[in-house]
């Protein structure tokens, strides 16, 4: 086997140990980096939700002021002296 080992061939698991600790700590990581990766995504979408929210409640104030002073330009128009 140590010459096996010292031609360098076969698989490096058959003759390195395995580091449980370190293969646990990259699966981790690996989770980590998704579940990152989702939670922007995620809040990109709840953004880009308040921005239209935004824009549709500018429009309702603007809506509603264009009507109050379409209305007191009304009655101002149709006053009688």
């Amino acid at each position: 086997m140590s010459e096996t080992r010292g031609r360098g061939g076969g698989s490096r698991f058959l003759y390195e140990p395995f580091d449980r600790a370190s293969a646990r700590l990259e699966a981790h990581e690996r989770v980590t980096d998704e579940r990152w990766k989702a939670l922007e995504r995620r809040l990109e979408q709840i953004e880009t939700g308040l921005e239209r929210m935004e824009k549709r409640l500018w429009f309702v104030v603007l809506g509603c002021a264009a009507f109050l002073a379409a209305d007191v330009a009304y009655q101002y128009l149709t006053l009688k002296p």
